[in-house]
């Protein structure tokens, strides 16, 4: 028995040596808040969610059925014929379908189907925040095993001069203060040892939230990292529309407040139906039927009101969304020319 407790603690212990041996570099971190983020699991589904809707885009109106009794007298007994004089009344049955317009149609499935192109925008513009977290914690979890290194190198001068210090004063040739105030210079190398270690310990719980895992996982980090050159980038309005998702999905909302003006416009447009009446006449009278056309005009000023008012407010909310992109541009910009600045 006692023999296979200290077995399982070997195995234990073997495990932990293991885990607490593993190092990861930046870009598996990242591969694995690609994979693993909720955040991103979030956007793909609503992603999905918006694609699987653009398929019913080019729905019809649902048809219309209906049965009843036609111009038949209260009086039952009319119903029924009396010699020559046939009976009043009918059974009529009744569809109807309304006939969509290809215009409404048409601008219906293009505002849908790009509805989950600025979603996907987002998600890109989310997953990069992300990342620039972890590539944040990641690098200062360098600078802290740097300076750690240089804080060992500091105890050992220290720990070289105390017993210097320890056997000058033996000797008669150091005061003791000399001792103590190298004591007291150790404790505090010592201490900013436990503050840093700390820092590593919680931005490890950090990176491991981000990778979507187990918080307390141990894990390392490689110390190889590459210093770009930003000397010669002009951080241009260009520049910044090409490589940030944010501002780009701003572009793909004001496309889709545009797409939305279409349908509000197509929805003006006239609609036309179809409907058929087919009456079984009560006491001999002969079967009969009504076909009709019809048309539903949208476009007259007291029905159109809604969808002019739509338009309208579409027409200043892409301004408005416009307005923001060229704050956010000019916002990034001087952000990125005093980082600049930093560096050199």
């Amino acid at each position: 028995m006692l023999k296979n407790k200290l077995l399982f603690t070997s195995l234990v212990l073997a495990l932990s040596v293991g885990a607490s041996a593993q190092k990861l570099s930046i870009h598996s971190i990242i591969d694995s808040i690609r994979h693993s983020h909720p955040i991103i699991k979030m956007y793909d589904n609503e992603i999905r969610a918006m694609d699987e809707a653009a398929e019913g885009a080019r729905s019809w109106m649902a048809p219309q059925v209906s049965v009843g009794q036609f111009m038949t007298p209260y009086n039952v007994s009319l119903w029924r014929r009396n010699g020559d004089m046939k009976g009043m009344g009918s059974v009529m049955l009744s569809g109807e379908q309304m006939l969509p317009n290809k215009k409404k149609l048409d601008a219906d499935e293009r505002y849908m189907k790009a509805m989950s192109s600025v979603e996907k925008d987002k998600k890109n513009a989310s997953l990069n925040e992300l990342i620039h977290d972890a590539k944040q914690l990641y690098y200062e979890w360098i600078i802290l095993k740097k300076k750690l290194i240089i804080l060992s190198e500091n105890e050992k001068i220290l720990d070289f001069m105390i017993q210097n210090a320890s056997l000058r004063y033996k000797n008669g040739l150091e005061k003791i203060s000399a001792y103590y105030k190298a004591q007291a210079a150790l404790g505090e190398v010592k201490n900013m040892q436990y503050m840093f270690e700390n820092d590593i310990h919680d931005k490890q719980i950090r990176l491991n939230t981000l990778m979507g895992r187990n918080a307390m996982f141990h894990f390392d980090i490689e110390d190889d990292y590459q210093l770009n050159d930003y000397a010669n980038t002009t951080f241009d309005s260009t520049l910044l529309y090409t490589n940030r998702s944010d501002l780009r999905s701003l572009d793909k909302e004001i496309q889709l407040t545009k797409l939305k003006q279409e349908t509000e416009l197509a929805a003006l447009k006239p609609q036309f139906g179809i409907r058929y009446d087919n009456m079984i006449g009560f006491g001999g009278q002969p079967l009969q039927y009504t076909i009709m056309g019809m048309v539903r005009i949208p476009m007259a000023k007291w029905s159109s009101k809604m969808n002019k008012a739509n338009m309208e407010s579409l027409k200043w909310k892409a301004q408005a969304i416009q307005s923001k992109k060229e704050m956010m541009v000019n916002e990034y910009s001087g952000m990125a020319y005093g980082m600049r600045n930093e560096l050199q």
